[in-house]
């Protein structure tokens, strides 16, 4: 009895490490790189109803709201303990908010502008996060879709024209548009076509670049190099175009605000010699 248990055992271990072997093999033979990354590209898309409405679904939005949802529950973990003296998560929460304000006074905002800007820039620049580590998680990140860079980009872009706005006023931003003189006009015009271009193609290029590279190295060596990889180009390249999107989004509020201060310079220098002449 108990050698035909152990026989049992021993054919049951062969026949294991042999469909392993064999599932070692698969994963290590190439086949067609070209198909397996043509089908990565491709997005999912699909159509629910409600009603008489038909609405899209694709795999971005789907990506969108799973990178969202976790983030949201982290950070309002982060935030949620305040001592009057800080530390752990607190520290770290009031250190990202510290470097946010510092980065928003150095681009010419005063302290309470920064405070305004600083939580919607910060929270443009978490959420992005969370969007582009997603493919830690062998999830598509949504980025891959080139709608999500320029709807990223244009949301950027009104934002700054609207707070750089409440900040100078009407004329203030006006004055940015022409100044040092008249004829900057139509390019000023040009730089905000520009602006969102380059953020949308900047976020699109980095993001979509980095998680072709990842396919391709899953393809070719699926067992230790792309873990590796991941930490940079998951991970690293992730943050670091969170932050330069973040960072340009504030220089390009700081542009306007100092175009509308040396402005209103020249106006008051122009004007002066004006007043004195007149009055004698």
């Amino acid at each position: 009895m108990k050698i035909g248990i152990i026989l049992s055992a021993g054919e049951w271990l062969e026949r294991y490490f042999r469909a392993l072997g064999d599932r070692l093999i698969e994963e290590i033979m190439i086949g067609d790189i070209g198909g397996e990354i043509g089908n990565a590209i491709l997005q999912i898309e699909s159509y629910f109803d409600i009603g008489n409405e038909h609405f899209l679904l694709t795999d971005a939005v789907i990506a969108t709201w799973l990178a969202l949802i976790p983030s949201i529950v982290f950070w309002m973990w982060m935030a949620s303990k305040r001592e009057r003296i800080p530390a752990g998560r607190q520290t770290v929460t009031e250190s990202l908010v510290g470097l946010l304000m510092s980065l928003c006074i150095d681009n010419g905002m005063n302290r309470k502008q920064a405070a305004e800007v600083t939580s919607m820039v910060g929270t443009i620049a978490l959420f992005l996060l969370s969007a582009n580590i997603i493919s830690v998680f062998n999830i598509r990140p949504p980025a891959k879709n080139i709608a999500f860079p320029i709807a990223m980009a244009l949301f950027a872009i009104v934002y700054v024209i609207v707070i750089s706005i409440r900040f100078v006023g009407i004329k203030g931003f006006m004055a940015s548009l022409v100044y040092p003189m008249k004829a900057m006009l139509p390019f000023r015009i040009l730089e905000y076509l520009i602006k969102p271009l380059s953020l949308s193609l900047r976020l699109f290029g980095n993001i979509f670049g980095a998680f072709i590279l990842m396919e391709f190295i899953r393809i070719i060596v699926p067992a230790v190099l792309p873990g590796v990889l991941m930490l940079w180009f998951d991970v690293a390249d992730g943050l670091l175009q969170a932050v330069v999107f973040a960072y340009l989004t504030i220089n390009y509020i700081g542009e306007v605000l100092e175009g509308a201060e040396a402005a209103h310079k020249k106006e008051i220098v122009v004007k002066a010699p004006a007043v004195v002449l007149s009055s004698d």
